[in-house]
């Protein structure tokens, strides 16, 4: 999302908006049944389904966030997230290494449990992108390990990644899947599980916690922007100074003055001075 990108209306949220999407999943029957249109099989009954479930494993304390992340009855967590462009580039997103980094923030999580790594859960990381994530034309990409030697040999760490392309416009997919596609990227509800899906987003917008739990996180977001942004013109500035000190000890080095010198003149340490003369010589080597 682009700094000038405006906040969107919460009026005119979409199913399609990281907001409403993670709202909306909160209902585990709606999200039972959105995952298994998109896994194409049966899955069991999900426990407590938690949205924006954060975990702080950065090595700078700041949270991991996951749309929609649950387990079901047999034990197998899902993690489902919306991605939409928004201004960005496919590129930007970086889909796969982040595929990596939230499966490793779920297997870390389940370890601090007291759990043994030898009783990590089947996981699915699942990314419905409203664009094609890899620009081959699938209507999805599923990602698991194998052998490069022998690719019919699959590691088996019990591990899945998905990529949903819902801008497909193919026939060859699942009715189901087709009008679930269609609805997340135009809105129009076709069948019985969209039509369900519209009606809690219709809902969903006259819903004043939300609305206020909606303007509370733009604000939250707009105040970290603003952090960032001041914090990167600091060290723009702190590099701007100190590019200018070592420029200035080039030209008096070039003009004959010595270390000692400029060291007394400006007040700068010898080291200092020092390492600028030697990248000097090293240049003109």
């Amino acid at each position: 999302m682009s700094e000038q990108r405006k906040m969107r209306n919460f009026d005119e949220l979409k199913f399609s908006d990281d907001f409403m999407f993670g709202k909306i999943m909160e209902d585990p029957e709606l999200c039972r049944e959105v995952l298994e249109c998109l896994l194409g099989r049966r899955i069991g009954e999900l426990k407590e389904v938690q949205t924006q479930r954060e975990f702080r494993y950065t090595v700078d304390g700041k949270p991991i966030r996951l749309d929609v992340y649950n387990e079901d009855s047999d034990g197998t967590l899902y993690d489902a997230e919306m991605e939409n462009l928004n201004h960005k580039t496919v590129d930007s997103h970086q889909l796969p290494k982040r595929s990596r980094y939230y499966q490793g923030a779920i297997d870390i999580d389940y370890m601090d449990k007291g759990n043994s790594y030898k009783r990590l859960p089947e996981s699915n990381v699942m990314f419905i992108c409203t664009f094609d994530p890899f620009g081959y034309g699938l209507p999805s990409y599923k990602f698991r390990e194998r052998c490069d030697e022998k690719p019919e040999l699959t590691l088996g760490d019990g591990t899945v990644k998905f990529f949903y392309n819902c801008g497909y416009k193919g026939k060859d997919i699942s009715d189901g899947l087709r009008k679930l596609y269609d609805y997340v990227e135009s809105g129009n509800a076709e069948d019985e599980l969209t039509k369900r899906i519209d009606a809690a987003v219709v809902k969903g917008r006259k819903n004043a916690r939300w609305r206020t739990q909606y303007m509370k996180e733009w604000v939250l977001l707009q105040d970290a922007r603003d952090e960032g942004r001041e914090e990167g013109i600091e060290q723009g500035i702190e590099q701007g100074i100190e590019r200018g000190i070592r420029i200035g000890i080039e030209t008096m080095l070039k003009n004959g003055k010595t270390v000692e010198e400029i060291a007394d003149f400006c007040g700068y340490p010898p080291e200092l001075i020092k390492s600028v003369e030697e990248e000097m010589l090293a240049e003109a080597e």
